[in-house]
């Protein structure tokens, strides 16, 4: 049965998430240059700004999810070896650096909001995202960035354990290898989420205001 984009993301009780669009990830000064070039290669950065527009004119929230460290690690783990690998980097996405800083095509817009993490590998664990999106009525999140083999993937799986409902904007995120962040779009997110591309998400936004 086809999705009803109109009624699953109107703009009154959704909100963009944006996932780790930061400079030290998909940026500039990108730790895992594989993940960067392939953000640069399908366009996801500008994807997503054309996404957030949209949603601004909209009345839909958009809410940054970052993910930054105090400059001497204090409670944040490296209990994997992702998280263990970028601690041996230093100065990487530490609070105030360039690094931790949201892309510059995204924003911040003075009307987002922004949810950091100090821990972990997803956006809901430990930070005040879940009682922020309801404080703002929000039933339903479409997930932005990256990237779609873990922060995607763990994004959709706690919004949805939170009961939220969740639509990933497929050409506005991405993941490496890219065979293997398809295979996770086809064979998982699809069991969790409603994927639609950017252009169709935004014709729902515009046709809820006709």
């Amino acid at each position: 049965m086809p999705v009803d984009l109109v009624e699953l993301a109107a703009p009154s009780h959704t909100a963009v998430l944006t996932m780790e669009m930061q400079r030290g990830v998909v940026g500039d000064r990108a730790a895992i240059p594989d993940l960067a070039a392939e953000v640069e290669r399908e366009h996801v950065v500008e994807h997503a700004a054309r996404l957030l527009h949209t949603a601004r004119d909209a009345g839909v929230r958009i809410v940054h999810c970052l993910a930054e460290f105090r400059a001497d690690r204090a409670g944040s783990a490296a209990n994997s070896p992702l998280l263990a690998a970028m601690a041996k980097l230093p100065g990487h996405l530490v609070t105030g650096s360039e690094a931790a800083q949201l892309v510059d095509a995204l924003g911040p817009d003075d009307r987002d909001l922004v949810s950091s993490r100090l821990h972990g590998l997803s956006p809901f664990t430990g930070t005040t995202l879940d009682a922020m999106l309801r404080n703002l009525g929000v039933t339903t999140v479409v997930a932005t960035g990256v990237s779609v083999n873990l922060g995607i993937l763990g994004l959709a799986i706690e919004a949805v354990n939170l009961g939220y409902r969740v639509v990933v904007a497929t050409d506005a995120v991405a993941g490496v290898p890219r065979d293997y962040a398809d295979a996770v779009m086809r064979n998982t997110i699809a069991l969790l989420a409603t994927r639609a591309t950017v252009d169709e998400i935004a014709r729902a936004w515009s046709r809820d205001r006709q």
